[in-house]
């Protein structure tokens, strides 16, 4: 035997790869069929480093043994601790005793008796796995079986019990999971709940990744006591400036579910399309053009409402409004010109049917860019809008604009007041099609084509003033803007309506729908800015004081006073206020004012908003109070709460409150929320008030799910 503190290369063959097995050790023992190594042995081979205590080399077999405190790593990803290792190094086949793994990425670590790996699978037997620190897990799966590839980063567990600290609280008979965010088909976490009135929620999310291109996840779900139902999601990228996706769902009721609450529907379905591409007119129809094209998608139709709010296990993240817009924007934009078209669908889910509900189908648009001349103190640019109003039942028309304002400004005072003077020239054309919805209207009045014509006067001046200290800088903003009538031309529709729709509270009447003419009133308007900033440049106060001034005969000469406030107090504490008076009512007729405080602890905030509007009938009074506050207690426990009230109705629209622990390998979560959500009846839009109570586990970074149980649907929040 010789002592050496060297390292001695073998040039041995394995198989026909023609690797090299490189030793390093304090004592090393060859000769034609073997190599003993101990003390501080160090085994390189490929991109495995091994280290252990004793190792023995059988130069037929190609079969690598290792004794005592053994150390595997294969580059960067995971190392292997045990107490006797054999390697085969011609079939690429690995033995463990006992076993222990680590991926670092991901920090997650698998500990058995033993372990097997040929090539990148390892099979390990009665073993556990976790992501927290080895010794003393917070959580931990214990599994009869596992496989594991070292390249894909997949992981198969059977026979998988989780227990949270040693309490046994699953069991699943088959979990997997993926260490790294490569797409790849499999299931998904499911979503479970409980409902006091739909019974028992499963959700089972399926994801196909056929192709880096697109991939598709299809949601099943079934409610016991309720129905069941599918929603499904395509996401594809079809070249490098676009993308999209499409949203399909579909959820059968039960006869006795629609009964109890007069659904109005039975079953209920959609589907939700987007789509953006940033280069359409040359990506699709193959020109040269220089400037920008795109095209935006994002239509939305269902029969209810409630495709909405079965979409998803929490109701509370849904956008519940009853107007849906469906959009489809296609434009062309270069340096002096921008072209475009849109269509607009509107779906009012109040409406059993929106046949006679106004659509814009399409709108062509023309912009073009100002133009400057004589030193650019002469200055114009024009817009151009053509509008397809449609609607299946009832009156439709064809509607088309012009907008040319012509600018002549100059500063004086040197420089510090800018004036100008702006004669406006709009035109409208109007032609119409369809029968009107009430016979009667069609015989006082036809729907005649016509024409509009104006010319109207603006004049301007403003200043803006500057003024810097040693640690902030102050700023404000005088503007004055004075509106003269001039000319009015009209003809056809324009003047036969004029005497009907011209006056206020015209808008209900369907004769009215096209008629978007008002007068120009003769109005002084008159605003005040103020910016503070710090030393840094961050904004401290933004103040906003608006007065309208009217010459008017018809109206009141004094609008409504805005006032408008942004305070940064300190770097915790801002407060924001937008208060409108009334001068006749004597009143503050709206009022939006909030307040929030956050810092690393506390982040609390505090919003109302009021509004007392005259309408035909009366007055109409909105009062809404919203609050919430979170408070985190240390680097684990956050607390939370939400509130939010319908003053004037006396409703409770929302509320919320729960904690949330976390730690590196895990999060647990438990909220209680009420929630008011619309729904379609037989008679009318209803609304049901759900309570639920949110159970939120998280393993990291295997994932988690989000179990809730409600506790009842209140109709009408009764």
């Amino acid at each position: 035997m010789r002592k050496v503190w060297l390292w001695l290369w073998l040039g041995l063959s394995v198989l026909s790869a023609g690797d090299n097995i490189e030793f390093y050790a304090t004592d090393l023992e060859s000769n034609s069929t073997a190599v003993k190594a101990s003390g501080d042995v160090l085994v390189l081979y490929k991109d495995f480093y091994l280290s252990a205590n004793e190792a023995i080399y059988d130069r037929n077999s190609s079969t690598l043994q290792l004794f005592g405190n053994i150390i595997a790593m294969k580059g960067s990803n995971y190392y292997s601790v045990g107490d006797y290792a054999r390697l085969n190094m011609a079939d690429e086949e690995r033995y463990f005793s006992p076993f222990f793994m680590l991926d670092k990425s991901s920090r997650v670590w698998l500990s058995s008796l033993e372990g097997r790996a040929e090539k990148d699978d390892f099979e390990i037997q009665s073993g556990m796995v976790s992501g927290c620190d080895p010794n003393d897990p917070l959580w931990k799966i214990f599994f009869g079986s596992m496989d594991y590839n070292s390249e894909t980063k997949w992981t198969n567990i059977y026979n998988a019990r989780l227990h949270l600290y040693d309490i046994p609280v699953f069991y699943f008979p088959y979990f997997g999971y993926s260490l790294d965010t490569k797409r790849r088909s499999g299931l998904m976490i499911p979503s479970f709940g409980i409902s006091s009135t739909e019974g028992l929620y499963y959700q089972q999310p399926v994801y196909i990744a056929v192709d880096n291109n697109w991939d598709v996840e299809l949601r099943p779900q079934i409610r016991t006591s309720r129905g069941a139902g599918l929603y499904g999601t395509l996401r594809f990228v079809d070249s490098n400036v676009s993308k999209g996706s499409l949203n399909i769902g579909y959820f059968d009721e039960k006869s006795n579910y629609v009964d109890k609450y007069q659904l109005a529907n039975d079953k209920h379905f959609g589907f939700d399309l987007n789509y953006e591409n940033h280069k359409v007119l040359q990506r699709w129809f193959g020109l040269d053009l220089a400037g920008q094209s795109g095209l935006y998608t994002d239509v939305s139709l269902m029969n209810d409402i409630d495709y909405i709010n079965l979409s998803q296990n929490d109701e509370t993240q849904n956008a519940t409004s009853n107007l849906v817009l469906s959009r489809i924007n296609l434009f062309y934009n270069e340096e002096d010109n921008y072209f475009g078209t849109s269509l607009r669908y509107y779906l009012d889910l109040n409406k059993k049917s929106n046949a006679n509900t106004l659509q814009t189908l399409p709108v062509i648009q023309y912009h073009h860019y100002l133009n400057t001349f004589l030193d650019d103190h002469l200055f114009y640019d024009v817009d151009v809008n053509v509008q397809n109003f449609y609607r299946s039942e009832g009156k439709r028309a064809l509607q088309g604009e012009l907008d040319v304002p012509i600018t002549l400004q100059t500063d004086i005072l040197d420089d510090f007041v800018n004036v100008s003077y702006t004669a406006q020239l709009y035109g409208q054309y109007s032609t119409f099609g369809g029968e009107a919805e009430y016979s009667n209207i069609i015989s006082k009045n036809e729907y005649n084509p016509g024409t509009f014509g104006r010319l109207y006067h603006v004049f301007n001046a403003g200043s803006y003033l500057t003024k810097g200290y040693s640690d902030s800088a102050h700023a404000i903003a005088l503007d004055a803007t004075y509106v003269k009538s001039g000319v009015d031309h009209r003809d056809g529709y324009y003047e036969d309506k004029e005497e009907t729709c011209g006056r206020p509270g015209a808008g209900d009447n369907p004769e009215c729908d096209f008629y978007n003419i008002e007068d120009v009133e003769e109005i002084l308007k008159l605003e005040f800015t103020q910016f503070l900033f710090d030393g840094s440049g961050e904004q401290k106060l933004y103040h906003r004081i608006s007065q309208n001034i009217s010459f008017d005969s018809r109206r009141d000469k004094l609008s409504e006073l805005e006032n408008e406030l942004e305070y940064q107090v300190s770097d915790a504490f801002s407060f924001y206020t937008d208060i409108f008076y009334n001068y006749q009512r004597n009143l503050v007729s709206k009022a939006l004012n909030s307040i929030r405080y956050n810092d690393k602890k506390i982040n609390a905030g505090f919003s109302n908003l009021y509004e007392n509007i005259e309408i035909e009938d009366g007055q109409r009074y909105d009062n809404y109070l919203t609050v919430d506050a979170s408070y985190r207690y240390d680097k684990h426990y956050r607390y939370f709460g939400k509130y939010a009230y319908d003053i004037e109705n006396s409703v409770k629209k929302f509320a919320e409150i729960g904690f949330m622990y976390s730690k590196r390998c895990w999060d647990f979560g438990l909220r209680y929320v009420e929630n008011n959500r619309p729904i379609l009846t037989q008679n009318d839009v209803s609304s049901i008030f759900d309570k639920y109570i949110y159970f939120t586990i998280m393993l990291k970074p295997i994932g988690g799910t989000e179990v809730n149980y409600k506790l009842r649907d209140v109709l009408d929040g009764s």
